[in-house]
């Protein structure tokens, strides 16, 4: 068992320069060759950054995608990028965000590996424990419409085991290329942990439960069997601009804890929201909780005192020896990022590596 203390869910706040970059890129004013530059550069700072405040886990920052899910849309053919329904994220206060989802029009063709370049270029410059995020299968059920989407698939099962070959060729190939911590973000989780929307689905003729052992059986076809490798489940309730997309504890998702092959289970625990720490009496003895105790969504910085309570509080459900630490989500799932500043990024990931080594000492 790893025992990386102080994780990171994996995107950070782009650099205004690197958003204007990718704008120019895409409106052809700027060369593949000069934006990679630029690409390059950034990942760099978001290696110092992570290194500095001496986190043992470090990601790219998610740079070179758009959004959390972009490496799918930029790297398999059949999509259209904002012609999906709707997605509405909303804050405390009830004010939403509406945002437009990518939709599958066509059979899906693998152009080039998703993530193999933000690995190879990771690995070559950093010697801490180097991770890459994949999006779900379940998440990419999102992006199937039965009217828009029929004409390349005419069943979203059809079109989910091709999503499938396509992740398992993705974590093939990263496992070839040396990546022994792979993530999976699955967001789509929450819609099966929030009361009102586990309803919406019954009332549209939906069992919840029977689309939940579906999303076990997806996850675990797709990290497949690789020993020597971790695979981590990153589980939140959706984060857009500071906003948020479902809330609920995890019990009604707790058989995900016992019958997936993930090693790590990163959650999010920061708010009300959340929920209790019990539904973590179904973690296996053998599998490891990444605690998101801070959040990413406001600047706000958590008492260091308090974190260190909630660590011992969990650790009546799950020992403290199979407990980590990390933010409750990214700062930016998309490129715009959430409300927060680099400079509060920068104390909370430095709080996350702190706590940790006075919890667990040096991993």
């Amino acid at each position: 068992m790893r025992s990386w203390r102080s994780d990171v869910v994996g995107s950070l706040l782009r650099p205004e320069y690197l958003k204007e970059a990718r704008r120019r890129h895409e409106a052809g004013e700027l060369s593949p060759a000069e934006f990679k530059r630029i690409e390059d550069r950034a990942v760099d700072g978001a290696i110092a950054l992570q290194e500095g405040v001496g986190l043992d886990v470090i990601t790219d920052g998610e740079f070179r995608r758009y959004a959390f899910y972009g490496h799918l849309v930029d790297s398999v053919e059949g999509f259209d990028k904002f012609g999906g329904w709707a997605m509405p994220f909303r804050d405390d206060e009830g004010r939403e965000h509406v945002v437009r989802r990518p939709v599958v029009v066509d059979r899906l063709k693998r152009r080039r590996p998703m993530a193999a370049e933000e690995f190879i270029y990771l690995r070559g410059r950093t010697d801490r424990q180097a991770k890459v995020t994949l999006i779900s299968a379940q998440q990419a059920a999102a992006y199937y419409d039965p009217e828009k989407s029929k004409g390349a698939y005419p069943t979203i099962d059809a079109y989910l085991a091709d999503v499938v070959d396509i992740l398992r060729q993705e974590v093939a190939e990263l496992v070839r290329l040396g990546c022994t911590y792979i993530q999976v973000d699955a967001p789509q989780y929450a819609a099966l942990i929030d009361p009102e929307i586990r309803e919406g689905y019954r009332q549209r003729g939906n069992d919840p439960d029977r689309l939940l052992d579906q999303c076990i059986e997806l996850d675990n076809a797709v990290i497949g069997d690789h020993p020597g490798v971790v695979f981590g489940l990153h589980l939140c309730r959706g984060n857009n601009q500071s906003r948020y997309y479902a809330s609920g504890g995890y019990e009604p998702v707790a058989r995900v804890f016992e019958r997936t092959r993930f090693h790590r289970f990163l959650l999010e625990y920061d708010d009300a929201r959340s929920g209790s720490f019990e539904p973590l009496q179904h973690v296996p003895e053998d599998r490891v909780v990444v605690l998101g105790l801070v959040t990413s969504k406001k600047p706000e910085l958590e008492s260091k005192d308090l974190l260190k309570r909630r660590i011992e509080e969990a650790s009546r459900y799950v020992p403290l020896e199979r407990l980590a630490l990390s933010t409750q989500c990214g700062f930016a799932s998309t490129e715009e990022g959430n409300l927060v500043t680099p400079m509060d990024q920068e104390a909370k990931l430095r709080l996350v590596a702190e706590t940790a080594r006075e919890m667990w000492g040096d991993s």
